[in-house]
């Protein structure tokens, strides 16, 4: 039996959604503006973007769509709920953060670091509020649930099949920059999501 005290109050889970989607949002934004790529459902969205030149907070929305279903089958309306509202935020974040910050220039190498730090603290927000940003985090989550494998080791290798794709796309000193940070980004999450040290529910 979980110990009431150990279970996240909703305000909490909301200021862990807010902050989450935050932190993903600012790393997003250094990704786009460097023109390199992250990884999972996000990954894919910004690919579709540099292709297109459409906004990524729409391409982003549509493309979790498909997932919500898996969401609420194997994770509960609970997990469903928090992760579309994520999603639903960054989705706004993301089309409003141009107005609300510019940048004449950033390093790819810098972006690709900073950026995926953020991104990958701001999932581990989500993470441990039983919250996610959608798609391959959803499967990433259900499978390390079901003890198959850990969340961090699924997202590297779908990562790494995005950026063989984004090889037709990107320049290659971009691809590498990509790769330099989707490894920071799991390695945050595959550190530091481990159930058997936090305990807290949601």
């Amino acid at each position: 039996m979980i110990d009431s005290t150990l279970h996240h109050r909703p305000w909490e889970d909301a200021l862990a959604i807010l902050i989450g989607v935050s932190l993903t949002s600012l790393g997003i934004q250094f990704y786009s503006d460097a023109q390199i790529l992250i990884g999972s459902t996000a990954g894919l969205a910004l690919l579709v973007s540099y292709i297109t030149g459409w906004g990524f907070g729409p391409i982003f929305f549509v493309v979790n769509i498909p997932f919500y279903w898996l969401a609420f089958r194997r994770m509960g309306l609970a997990f469903t709920f928090k992760t579309f509202m994520a999603i639903g935020l960054l989705s706004l974040f993301s089309m409003w953060m141009p107005g609300w910050i510019g940048l004449s220039h950033i390093h790819p190498l810098y972006a690709a670091l900073v950026g995926g730090c953020l991104i990958g603290l701001g999932i581990l927000a989500l993470f441990r509020h039983r919250g996610s940003l959608g798609g391959i985090n959803i499967l990433a989550l259900y499978l390390q649930d079901r003890h198959i494998a850990r969340a961090g080791h699924i997202q590297l290798v779908i990562d790494i099949s995005l950026m063989v794709a984004a090889l037709f796309v990107l320049p290659l000193d971009k691809v590498a920059y990509s790769v330099v940070g989707a490894v920071v980004l799991n390695a945050i999450v595959l550190i530091n999501h481990r159930p058997e040290r936090y305990r807290g529910e949601s």
